[in-house]
């Protein structure tokens, strides 16, 4: 049996990729997913429910603006970085890469410059929080470094530079920001010097995390072209990318990106507004640890998504197809024990957190739940964006961000954070299973497992 585990492990190139790269991806992921605990364990321990709960809402309306200054580029950027780079096209690449900057920079400074100046608007009229205004403004800082972050780490996953994505993507930030931030809890708590407003300081450190590794992404990133043979290639550079072109593929993926990401965090949007900043710090922690789930998902995701649009572009449907099946059954039995143990010791897990976090126990149950099912679909939405799918999946999460809206208003209202929990449940399953069968009409087979 293991010998014939051995000589399909070897004689599948393919296979054999996914389960070494994806291994290292998820020791990665791990890091990072227990330095961001670190991190936010640091901060309901030192500064409590409510700066976490600050941090929450801040963190959301950077991703938000960040994915909007984006422009869908970081997704497309990753398909033109796999389709060119496996076919030694590094001038064509290039010029894509010249045209994404020139783009993301001056658009993520507009929202930059919007955000500072609409805070007193937004923490007033949206959160009826005055006060979240401050914290708002000093948010605006981040768009910039954040966009800027994810182009490029982007790009060095389209180089299947697997380490070094995942690090960077999921370690590395929060590695720095508990360390500084822990060594400021201790000298606030030695009473070395004392600080007036302590709410400030978690956002601080992660933006100054922040702009440091976005630094340390582009200057890799460089590295990685320079040591590739570019040559002035007249036919080639007849092939360049416009502006449009390039805008055309990034614009629906902005979109469901976006709407993604707005889906996502509606929840913690929606209780800002309607709930106690205490409130929306237990439900992200509960957000947060029902991730863990996702790990395997995560990993896989980094190492299958350049290989689709990798095969796409040589039109090998068998191979994406193969690929895809085998990332959902690996992804299905390493998520399923995270599930049980959750479902088993909630209390003691949100414990660790604080006594308070204990009253987000139903809220992580069915976040789990969902997330559960969220990881058995596989990997149908990366698969339809490298694949020129792109507008369907925008429509889908259009149609799933109004459905997560509608139910986050009502559901929150009479249940708080576990009516939260409940839509954002409900909307994930829907959009899963939509794109699922969409796949199924592409690839002639269902991706997900297990098939009943």
């Amino acid at each position: 049996m293991i010998n014939k585990l051995k000589e399909k492990f070897n004689r599948d190139i393919h296979l054999k990729e996914i389960l070494q790269k994806s291994s290292i991806a998820f020791i990665l992921k791990v890091l990072g997913l227990f330095s961001g605990y670190i991190f936010t364990l640091i901060i309901t321990r030192g500064y409590g429910a409510e700066a976490m709960g600050i941090f929450a809402i801040c963190f959301t309306v950077l991703q938000i603006f960040s994915s909007i200054g984006k422009l869908g580029l970081d997704t497309a950027f990753l398909r033109f970085v796999a389709e060119y780079s496996s076919q030694d096209k590094w001038n064509i690449l290039t010029d894509v890469y010249k045209k994404v900057i020139k783009v993301t920079i001056p658009i993520s400074l507009i929202l930059s410059i919007f955000l500072f100046l609409l805070s007193p608007y937004i923490a007033k009229y949206l959160f009826n929080k005055v006060y979240l205004f401050k914290y708002l403004q000093l948010t605006s800082i981040a768009i910039l470094p954040f966009a800027l972050l994810f182009i490029h780490i982007e790009g060095i996953r389209g180089l299947k530079k697997t380490k070094e994505y995942m690090f960077l993507q999921q370690a590395a930030i929060f590695i720095l920001a508990s360390i500084i931030l822990g060594t400021i809890t201790f000298f606030i708590y030695q009473r070395f010097f004392e600080i007036k407003d302590i709410n400030y300081i978690p956002l601080i450190v992660y933006i100054c995390s922040l702009s440091i590794i976005s630094l340390i992404a582009y200057l890799l990133w460089i590295n990685y072209l320079k040591n590739k043979d570019i040559i002035n290639n007249i036919q080639e550079e007849n092939n360049y990318i416009s502006h449009s072109s390039i805008l055309k593929i990034s614009i629906p993926m902005l979109f469901s990106n976006s709407i993604y990401l707005l889906m996502v965090w509606t929840d913690t949007l929606m209780l800002g507004i309607f709930r106690s900043e205490e409130e929306v710090g237990i439900y992200n922690i509960a957000l947060r640890l029902a991730m863990i789930i996702t790990l395997t998902l995560l990993a896989i995701n980094a190492i299958a998504a350049p290989k689709f649009a990798e095969f796409w572009g040589k039109k090998d449907i068998n191979s994406i197809s193969k690929i895809a099946e085998q990332s959902t059954k690996l992804i299905f039995w390493t998520s399923i024990p995270v599930l049980v143990i959750f479902l088993l010791y909630p209390k003691s897990i949100l414990g660790i957190f604080g006594e308070k976090f204990i009253l987000g126990t139903n809220a992580f149950i069915i976040l789990s739940i969902g997330q559960f099912i969220n990881t058995i679909m596989g990997t149908s939405g990366y698969i339809l964006n490298m694949t020129g799918n792109q507008k369907f999946v925008q429509n889908v999460m259009i149609i799933s961000a109004l459905i997560n809206a509608i139910l986050n208003y009502i559901l929150i209202q009479l249940l708080g954070i576990t009516g939260a929990a409940i839509a954002t449940t409900i909307s994930t399953i829907f959009w899963n299973f939509v794109l699922a069968i969409k796949v199924k009409n592409i690839l002639k087979t269902w991706i997900f497992y297990p098939r009943w």
